[in-house]
């Protein structure tokens, strides 16, 4: 072991002090930690610091000023002649001509007309320019915070929108919980009408679902404008503009001001990794050179995305990225951010050839670019609001992803738990009960690294996407449709995707991480897949909404699995089990499939048997004394046979058992699980 007193280092190496194996690449931890150091320096040299960088959206785009005044401004370095044209000029293509300064940076100023502003609020604009090839073209302003499309035109078309009645907060955020239950949600199909849904029926309609769910976070997806509905969100054209399909800026913030009032935190779903290839109404191409806000050739191109990749090394895109997420959180009053496609930011491979090694982080595959700007990201959201919660999607497990950059990391919250889902899925539709692995089962809910929070999922919005099933329907499928009411026999397969389905979301939640993450109706065993209307299936939203009436109907059972899940958030809130320490496993019996774990003084018991249920089963114990069963999967309310008796009592043994001084014996059926809770001053040493 080195000598060097790494836990006091402030050179970027502090981190080494809880993982040795970082040692060899203690110059790559200094060096990394030294440039973005510098790059700060150079924000406070030449730009007032890097908060003052971050408010760019001041500077850029229209801003109107009080006496109703308009400054526009511009990025196109490569443009030869730029011009402002729209509904307030009759699209008069020299009337009103920009003037470039030595950056590339063009900017007209028009005055107000009789104290108001001339360019009327919701009327069309765009910027007509000479391109770099010496073409003449329209473009939609970067920087604009609305666009428009119909069904008979969708290119956007560009939109001042300046409304005379400004939104007024009523509600401050909330304090940030440290157990996180985040619902991960789309506005567009969270009706359950084939339709495109808004803001304000979302409000009024999931809001209160979530509250009585019991998650405390509401992650937005699909909020940054893409032409493409079905693209999930996922190509953005427009990154100040919200998307228009679902309602107004101000309706957009009546939402999250009245999630705030309800405790809520609302979550971004920010995609910084790519952006759409459109030219006419997206980024591309702006000022007609193919290296405007991406690098050029073949580096500036996602070809399994089909999509272009930001130079983030380049001054004026890092002001466009990093302003983009202070625009966020100043305007609209986000609370956190979950930064989609982190590994294809952080690799040049984008994570098509996935690395898992720390030769392979520290190593030339890295694209330092991408890690500097995402710790410029986390260091000026932090700064901004130390309570700004940042989460990465990353599948590589990089090392310091989730360290804060003072020790050398690179700032994140969280980072996304994304072997979990798949193991789900593989094992249930691949392996047959009897042969799941409860020893990989566990492994997979417990390798995470140390000190940096994992938030864990049993399955998402991936898992939802047309090809992939939920996993409520890859448990019972078809039979879902025939024998889901509770007038029918429930049938083996309906019994255990019951069953299993409960036991996942448990063993995942209390398991799996430092927080737990859930997508919009999977609560319930939402059936079929997600499938956005398009060209494949008539342009059919059929499978673009949530079928909230099936939990809402007495008569199936889909009920059952909603009000597990209330009572899994409601004992999680009550006994924090998120923001406790990892589990200490005491039992992984292969042969009799069962998993035991003690985590925030609770013992939870999970028997995975496809047909044993065991008596007296003898379990152990961290501390003696009386339990009580406070949930179990079996009860009638959630669909299960009623085979364990809420009311019993168990009492510790001074027997050692699995390496825990203590033990009592417990009931547990096949495909059930049991939470036990300790009562300190119940007396011991007794049987059950």
């Amino acid at each position: 072991m080195s000598k060097v007193d790494y836990k006091n280092a402030t050179d970027g190496t502090a981190v080494i002090a809880d993982d040795p194996w970082l040692e060899p690449y203690a110059s790559d931890l200094k060096r990394r930690h030294a440039h973005v150091n510098y790059m700060i320096d150079q924000f406070e040299q030449k730009e007032g610091g890097l908060l003052n960088f971050s408010k760019g959206y001041e500077h850029f785009g229209f801003i109107v000023n009080e006496n109703g005044d308009v400054d526009y401004r511009e990025w196109l370095p490569s443009a030869h002649e730029v011009y402002l044209v729209g509904d307030f000029n009759q699209w008069n293509k020299s009337s009103h001509p920009l003037k470039k300064d030595e950056f590339g940076r063009w900017h007209i100023h028009l005055d107000n007309v009789n104290g108001k502003c001339q360019i009327p609020h919701q009327s069309k604009i765009k910027i007509y320019l000479k391109l770099a090839n010496g073409n003449w073209d329209y473009r939609i302003p970067a920087w604009i915070r609305r666009v428009e499309q119909t069904k008979q035109n969708p290119v956007f078309d560009g939109v001042f929108w300046n409304p005379e009645k400004k939104y007024v907060f009523k509600n401050k955020s909330p304090p940030v919980p440290k157990d996180l239950k985040i619902y991960e949600s789309h506005v567009g199909m969270s009706s359950d009408q084939p339709e495109i849904s808004t803001y304000t029926k979302f409000k009024d309609t999931v809001l209160p679902m979530v509250k009585e769910l019991g998650y405390n976070v509401v992650q937005l997806m699909a909020i940054m404008e893409h032409a493409y509905y079905a693209s999930f969100g996922y190509q953005v054209t427009n990154f100040y503009a919200i998307s228009s399909r679902f309602g107004t800026p101000e309706e957009l913030m009546e939402l999250i001001d009245t999630a705030h009032g309800m405790g809520l935190l609302v979550f971004l779903d920010v995609v910084h990794s790519h952006a759409s290839k459109n030219v006419l109404d997206g980024l591309n191409q702006l000022d007609g050179s193919d290296h405007h806000y991406f690098h050029s050739g073949g580096r500036g191109n996602h070809d399994l995305w089909d999509s272009r990749l930001f130079n983030y090394g380049n001054w004026e895109v890092m002001r466009f990225l990093l302003s983009n997420l202070r625009f966020y959180s100043d305007v609209y009053h986000f609370d956190g951010y979950r930064f989609d496609g982190v590994t294809s930011m952080l690799y040049y491979h984008h994570g098509l050839s996935p690395a898992c090694s720390y030769s392979d982080y520290f190593g030339s595959s890295v694209d330092e670019d991408g890690l500097f700007y995402l710790t410029l990201a986390n260091v000026m959201l932090h700064r901004l609001n130390p309570n700004i919660v940042t989460i990465a999607e990353e599948v590589t497990g990089l090392a310091c992803l989730c360290r804060p950059f003072s020790e050398g990391g690179y700032g994140f919250d969280y980072r996304l738990g994304m072997g979990i889902p798949d193991k789900w899925i593989e094992l249930v539709k691949d392996t047959k009960d009897e042969d799941w692995s409860m020893g990989t089962i566990t492994y997979m809910l417990t390798d995470r690294r140390y000190k940096e929070k994992n938030i864990a999922y049993a399955e998402s919005h991936d898992q939802s996407l047309v090809g992939d099933k939920t996993l409520a329907f890859w448990l019972m499928d078809k039979e879902m449709y025939d024998f889901m009411s509770t007038l029918s026999v429930e049938t083996p397969i309906i019994s255990r995707g019951l069953s299993l389905h409960k036991m996942i979301r448990l063993i995942t939640s209390s398991l799996g991480g430092d927080g737990y993450l859930n997508f919009m109706g999977n609560e319930f065993g939402h059936p079929e897949w997600v499938d956005f209307p398009r060209e494949g299936n008539n342009n059919s939203l059929h499978h673009a909404r949530r079928r909230w009436d099936l939990y809402k109907d007495p008569l199936l059972r889909y009920k059952f699995l909603r009000n597990f899940d209330i009572a899994m958030n409601k004992l999680e809130d009550q006994f924090k089990w998120l923001c406790s320490p990892q589990a200490y496993v005491s039992c992984k019996h292969e042969e009799d499939k069962i998993i035991i774990y003690e985590r925030a003084d609770l013992i939870f018991v999970f028997n995975f048997h496809h047909s044993k249920s065991f008596t007296d089963y003898r379990i152990g114990s961290g501390v003696e004394g009386k339990f009580t069963n406070i949930l179990d999967s079996d009860r009638e309310d959630f669909g299960g046979h009623k085979n364990l008796d809420p009311s019993c009592c168990y009492y510790t043994e001074n027997k050692p058992w699995h390496n825990r001084p203590f033990s009592l014996l417990v009931y547990i059926p096949s495909r059930t699980c049991l939470v036990l809770s300790h009562s300190s001053s119940a007396p011991s040493s007794k049987g059950v």
